[in-house]
């Protein structure tokens, strides 16, 4: 349900961040042309995005990016396909932000994708070589994705006690229906704003199929919560979104995810960040985000059938072992316990194992008292 707004101040801000991004593009270009120009080898200098160049921020919780950088060089035959691959994204981003208009990161991709003139070679092939130089010209110039007038495919969905404002739209989330509020790729502030908001926590769960579950039980409304999903692993929006909740609205972000070491991870990405995006890990990062189930003790506790076992396979093993050798989690008393069971288990358990009990259990049952007893990991 919604209803429009106005939206000049934001409208204002948008153009003012349009004309510094153009200003950081111009001052890319130059760096190029004057190397050029002064007969020095064009290049262009990347922040390093590995592990190699992540640092563990204890104090903060969060993962940072390091001063670590890489020079892409046009004279370099193992770079020379990158570096123009990077000027030609450069150059679809400043037609977007002039022209006023947006594009997903697949019509980027289609936008610069071509054949060099006197060859077969293409500019691009797949996707998977395009959006990694868009995030390398992001952390280049310090500008994040919505600046730069791209935007990713819609995953994830909302609904629960809270108005927001989409682009001038008054969206009324208690009132979604089956499918809730589709949350956008780009969730600043100048996007979305909060309005009316009621709820206590946000419950976020890992899939849409459990998220079903429930937004048909109306949990959010019996919990007074706002009830979210990212289709698996959250994409950025969901992220930005939930910390965002969770900074502004100053609401607790409770993770329901699968018993397994995918589940670990998602789990750790939302609350410290990842290593591909730490320049972003302060703008996505909850720290105070807590991991409420499934866990490997609920085998026992829920008195769970053997049906809902899956065999650790040995990337499963493996997998476990490292997340636990994270530097957060590691000395980590409650996640020690965690996976060390999940291994001496044997098996992991997804979310809708817990339908085995009754098809609500999750939502009247194993949900609310996990809540009342603050029984969590974090």
């Amino acid at each position: 349900m919604a209803k429009r707004t106005g939206g000049s101040t934001a409208s204002k801000r948008i153009k003012e961040r349009d004309a510094a991004t153009l200003k950081k593009i111009v001052h890319l270009a130059d760096g190029v042309t004057k190397r050029t120009f002064s007969k020095k080898e064009p290049v262009i200098e990347i922040p390093t995005r590995a592990r190699s160049n992540t640092i563990w921020d204890k104090k903060v919780g969060i993962l940072r990016m390091g001063d670590g950088t890489q020079e892409r060089q046009l004279f370099n035959l193992n770079q020379a396909k990158q570096f123009m691959q990077t000027m030609l994204h450069a150059s679809t981003i400043k037609d977007l932000i002039e022209a006023e208009k947006t594009s997903s990161l697949r019509g980027v991709f289609y936008k610069a994708k071509h054949t060099v003139a006197g060859t077969k070679e293409n500019t691009f092939d797949t996707q998977d070589e395009s959006d990694p130089i868009l995030e390398d010209l992001e952390v280049s110039m310090g500008a994040l994705r919505e600046e730069l007038h791209i935007f990713a495919e819609n995953r994830g969905s909302l609904v629960g006690n809270i108005t927001i404002v989409d682009k001038g739209d008054e969206i009324n989330c208690r009132r979604m229906g089956s499918g809730g509020y589709a949350i956008p790729s780009i969730v600043e502030p100048d996007v979305i704003e909060f309005r009316k908001c009621e709820a206590r926590f946000v419950l976020h769960v890992e899939k849409g199929t459990v998220w079903n579950r429930f937004n048909e039980d109306r949990f959010w409304e019996e919990n007074n919560c706002i009830l979210t999903h990212g289709a698996g692993q959250p994409p950025r929006g969901v992220r930005r979104l939930l910390q965002r909740f969770n900074r502004e609205l100053k609401l607790p972000i409770i993770c329901v995810l699968d018993c397994d070491p995918w589940g670990h991870y998602i789990y750790s990405v939302i609350k410290q960040g990842s290593i591909s995006l730490a320049f972003e890990s302060s703008r996505l990062a909850i720290p105070e985000a807590k991991f409420l189930g499934i866990r490997a003790k609920d085998y026992d506790e829920c008195d769970l059938p053997d049906a809902v076992k899956i065999d650790l396979n040995d990337n499963d093993i493996k997998r476990a072992k490292e997340i636990l050798a994270y530097p957060w989690f590691d000395g980590h008393r409650g996640w020690k316990k965690e996976i060390d069971r999940l291994l001496s288990n044997g098996f992991k358990m997804e979310v809708e194992s817990l339908i085995t009990k009754d098809i609500s259990y999750i939502t009247e049952q194993y949900v609310p008292e996990r809540l009342k007893a603050k029984d969590w990991l974090d």
